[in-house]
C-alpha cells in the first residue's frame, strides 16, 4: 500500500444534499425491501466524527423497496436522502448518482444486503480520516458468496491488476471509503459506463485497505448473475484501458507471422518434393485460425465503437425520477 500523508480535506462535497457532514453513506438499493430498513436502523445508531447522513438510491428495484425507503423518512434519526432512478441502470451508475448527492467530507459506499457489518463503518471512516488516505478499501478474511461469484471476483481483480495499475495486493471491494476530493473527481465522469474503481485509480494512489468481517446474506439471494458480472468486466476492460485493442493487435501480428512462415514452408515443400498433395486440411486450418482471430479483433473494435457511439449520442448514466429527504435533512437544509 502507499504510505499515508497528512492531508487537509474540504469540509463537504459541492453539490451535495445539504449542510456538510463528516460522513455520508451511499447505499444502492435493488431488491432490498427485506433488508434496507434494518440496515438504516443500524447505521442510524452510529456516531462518527462530524455527523452522519445516509443516501439511498433505488435503482429501479422491482420489489417494494421504494415504499420501504419512503417509510423511513418521516421518523429518521439521521438525515436521509432518498433518490429514485427511473429504471435500472446498474450498481455503479446508482452509486455515481448517490455520490453526487452526498455532502460528507468522506463517503462510504456499501451494499444493501447486510453482508457488510454496519459496525465496521466507523473503523473504515476513522482509518481514512486519521491516516490521511484518499481511499480505503475493505478486504475479507472469508467471503460468504457463492463459489462461482468468488471465482469471478478473483478473476476481475486479477484483470484489474493489469488494466488499472493498482497495487497487486489491493482487493477492489464495493465497501469502500473515499474522501470528498476523490468523490468530486470521480463524479465528473458523465459517460454511460462508469466503473468506479477505474475512476479512483485515475485520481489517486493514496490508497489503503483494512480487513473487515463479511456476513452471510440476511435475505434472498445475490442480484449479481453471470450476465451482470460480464457487463462489469466489459466496463473494466473497455472503459479505462486500451489493453484489449493492444491484445488484438498482437494477436493479428502473431497470426500474420505464422501465416508467413506457413506460406514459406508450403512453397519450399512444393519446390523440393514436386508431388505436394492438395493440402485441403492445412488450408482449412489456416482459414479457421485466421478467421477466428479476425472475428475476435472485429469484436473488440465493435465494443469500443459501440460504446463510443452510445456515449456520443448521450446515453444517460442515470435518470433521477425523484429526490426526497427526511424531516431531519429538511431542517438541516433550511438552517444551512
Amino acid at each position: 500500500m502507499y504510505p499515508p500523508r497528512q492531508a487537509s480535506y474540504p469540509s463537504g462535497i459541492s453539490g451535495g444534499g445539504g449542510a456538510p457532514v463528516g460522513l455520508s453513506i451511499v447505499v444502492p438499493v435493488y431488491n432490498g425491501a427485506a433488508s434496507i430498513a434494518r440496515l438504516v436502523q443500524a447505521l442510524s445508531g452510529l456516531r462518527p466524527e462530524g455527523g452522519l447522513e445516509i443516501v439511498l438510491v433505488n435503482d429501479g428495484s422491482p420489489d417494494d423497496s421504494a415504499n420501504v425507503c419512503r417509510a423511513l423518512l418521516p421518523s429518521a434519526a439521521v438525515p436521509i436522502t432518498y433518490i429514485e432512478h427511473s429504471r435500472n441502470f446498474g450498481e455503479h451508475n446508482a452509486v455515481m448518482t448517490g455520490l453526487r448527492h452526498a455532502g460528507g467530507s468522506f463517503v462510504i459506499t456499501m451494499d444493501d444486503d447486510l453482508q457488510n457489518p454496519p459496525e465496521e463503518v466507523i473503523r473504515l471512516y476513522d482509518h481514512a480520516r486519521t491516516q490521511g488516505f484518499d481511499v480505503v478499501y475493505t478486504r475479507y478474511a472469508k467471503k460468504h458468496h457463492a463459489g462461482w461469484r468468488n471465482l469471478g471476483s478473483r478473476f476481475a481483480n486479477k484483470v484489474a491488476d493489469w488494466l488499472l495499475d493498482k497495487p497487486a495486493s489491493l482487493y477492489l471491494s464495493s465497501f469502500r471509503c473515499m474522501s470528498a476530493l476523490v468523490v468530486r473527481s470521480v463524479t465528473r465522469y458523465r459517460g454511460p459506463y462508469p466503473y468506479i474503481d477505474g475512476l479512483i485509480m485515475q485520481v489517486t494512489q493514496r490508497i489503503d485497505s483494512i480487513e473487515v468481517r463479511h456476513l452471510p446474506r440476511a435475505e434472498g439471494r445475490s442480484n449479481y448473475n453471470l450476465h451482470r458480472l460480464v457487463r462489469l468486466w466489459l466496463n473494466l476492460a473497455t472503459s479505462f484501458s486500451l489493453a484489449p485493442l493492444r491484445i488484438a493487435t498482437f494477436a493479428g501480428a502473431a497470426m500474420a507471422l505464422l501465416g508467413t512462415i506457413g506460406a514459406v514452408l508450403t512453397i519450399a515443400e512444393a519446390l523440393l518434393r514436386g508431388n505436394t498433395p492438395s493440402g485441403w486440411a492445412s488450408t482449412m486450418t489456416a482459414i479457421l485460425l485466421v478467421s477466428g482471430v479476425q472475428s475476435m479483433i472485429l469484436g473488440v473494435l465493435g465494443e469500443y465503437v459501440g460504446r463510443t457511439f452510445l456515449s456520443a449520442n448521450g446515453k444517460p448514466q442515470g435518470t433521477v425520477r425523484s429526490v426526497e429527504r427526511s424531516v431531519v435533512r429538511k431542517r438541516q437544509d433550511a438552517a444551512a
